[in-house]
């Protein structure tokens, strides 16, 4: 009977040894998948290269404070003939030094930029997360109706990439003229689909799920996507315009990811301009 207890006690004891070891190596795989899943979403630079006035564009640089004590900083790039100003939200990389060529083209559209970098990009403190780029949008929208003195009705917001999701969650909270995406995903979940497919979306912390949001966007929008868009498939910017309720108008352009503005650089312009003089009166570009 000793024997058998002792051996019954073996067992048991291997038996929690088993499952503590499932336990650390569930913990381990999801924290490894937090790090992942940070290093996958962003990129950011902290040394800014390129000012505007390297393009011959007079600027202020700004800084301004996030409803959580974060110090961000961008750049207000005025022009004389503007009607409204854009809030431009970038994509995942780099900082605002790599967005010249865009803030170059908006400036010739006639439009006020307002850049400014996410918290943890360029000169900007803090760490990057969902909640914090949020909030720094709506702190840039503070900054330009509070400090400026800018009326809602005449801000435009644009965002590329992931920018276009911060720019989709403003615009749902904030009534402005119109809002501008491109090569914007549809969620996380959607991307994490192509990217991890053994990983179930569940366990992402990172949402960005622009679907559900898109429908309590009531200003105009324009949509724009490349179809030759090689991270971020052309049917999730077909997807996220048919959430989209009108008025709503769809930019199909040409190119990779980060270069399509430029290879489709004429029919890019054009449509933005035509959506801003229309004010989104709906349909294909």
């Amino acid at each position: 009977m000793c024997r058998r207890e002792k051996c019954a006690g073996k067992n048991a004891g291997g038996k929690v040894k088993i499952v503590l070891w499932m336990i650390l190596f569930i913990v381990l795989f999801l924290v490894s998948l937090r790090y992942i899943e940070k290093r996958s979403i962003y990129f950011p630079m902290k040394q800014i290269t390129y000012y505007p006035g390297a393009v011959g564009l007079s600027y202020e640089e700004i800084y301004f404070d996030t409803f959580d004590n974060k110090r961000l900083n961008g750049w207000f790039i005025p022009n004389d003939k503007a009607e409204c100003t854009l809030i431009f939200c970038h994509g995942n990389a780099g900082n605002i030094g790599h967005r010249l060529e865009k803030i170059l083209m908006f400036h010739g559209l006639g439009l006020n930029v307002l850049i400014f970098d996410y918290r943890g990009y360029g000169k900007s403190t803090g760490v990057p997360s969902e909640p914090g780029l949020y909030q720094d949008a709506a702190a840039a929208f503070k900054y330009l109706t509070e400090k400026r003195d800018i009326p809602r009705e005449k801000i435009v917001l644009y965002g590329e990439s992931i920018g276009g999701a911060v720019a989709i969650d403003l615009a749902r909270k904030e009534k402005v003229r119109a809002i501008i995406t491109e090569e914007t995903f549809t969620s996380v979940k959607d991307m994490a689909r192509m990217a991890y497919p053994f990983v179930p979306p569940c366990v992402f912390s990172s949402r960005f799920d622009s679907v559900p949001k898109i429908k309590d966007v009531n200003c105009p929008k324009l949509i724009i996507h490349s179809v030759d868009d090689e991270i971020v498939p052309f049917y999730l910017g077909e997807k996220l315009f048919n959430a989209a309720v009108p008025p709503k108008e769809f930019l199909k352009i040409s190119g990779s990811h980060n270069t399509a503005f430029i290879d489709s650089e004429k029919q890019f312009i054009e449509g933005i301009r035509s959506f801003l003089d229309n004010k989104g009166s709906g349909g294909h570009l």
